[in-house]
């Protein structure tokens, strides 16, 4: 851990990349996770997607007001704060992360890269503009300006990666001489390039995660043995 410590102290670019296991941590249960209400009520494989955005839009929407239900009953974690706290110290870059909940903006992050989107936004799918997320919340699902159907600023599946996002932290993850993955299984394509991209531009590489990944014959520290918000604390006090 001294040698990681040292590793972000003379680090003039870190970038962390953020995966499930950081929103896990706030109690939020990962998406996949079958084991959970959501999956009860509603089968996501059936409903995440642009096809039931476009011809089950009730169904879709439903399940989508649940989604943000269950991402409203949670907060971000101490480590979600300490990352706000180092990006204002200039400690770290940025944050690219996988998740959607944006509790990376809400711990005070500004340079948060969001491959998958966000809760945070809400837009018309037919004329683009964005929609205030209490309309949603509150049932109100047709956009004001040209009566299309308001949707979440998420990724669906058979949707592409935003394009200006993925090109920007690709640029980031390039000038990284530290790059740091919290949480992420990095089995997720396209998303799981970036701490190869981060190797091939010479940086060091930390893999804070509890299962094993397929990166980590090429990361230089491993840390299995601590949960993310226990780690990001024992960094942040020795820092």
């Amino acid at each position: 851990m001294e040698k990681i410590i040292d590793l972000i102290q003379s680090s003039s670019y870190t970038i962390v990349f953020t995966g499930a296991g950081m929103s896990t941590e706030s109690g939020l249960p990962d998406f996949r996770s079958k084991d959970r209400g959501l999956w009860e009520k509603f089968n996501p494989d059936e409903l995440a997607n642009v096809h039931a955005l476009e011809h089950s839009f009730e169904e879709f929407t439903e399940f989508y007001q649940f989604r943000l239900g269950e991402i409203n009953k949670y907060k971000p974690h101490e480590g979600h704060y300490i990352l706000g706290r180092w990006e204002k110290q200039g400690l770290i870059k940025g944050i690219i992360t996988q998740n959607v909940d944006g509790f990376h903006h809400d711990a005070g992050n500004e340079n948060v890269m969001e491959l998958h989107g966000t809760f945070r936004k809400f837009y018309c799918n037919r004329c683009k503009r964005e929609q205030k997320r209490e309309r949603y919340i509150n049932g109100e699902h047709q956009c004001s300006f040209c009566d299309g159907s308001i949707r979440p600023g998420i990724v669906l599946f058979g949707e592409m990666l935003p394009e200006d996002v993925f090109y920007k932290a690709e640029i980031e993850t390039g000038k990284a001489d530290l790059f740091i993955v919290l949480g992420s299984s990095l089995t997720v394509s396209p998303a799981n390039m970036f701490p190869m991209i981060a190797k091939e531009h010479g940086a060091k590489l930390i893999i804070v995660n509890r299962e094993v990944t397929p990166m980590d014959y090429y990361a230089d520290f491993i840390v299995r043995d601590k949960s993310i918000r226990e780690f990001l604390v024992e960094m942040d006090l020795n820092l």
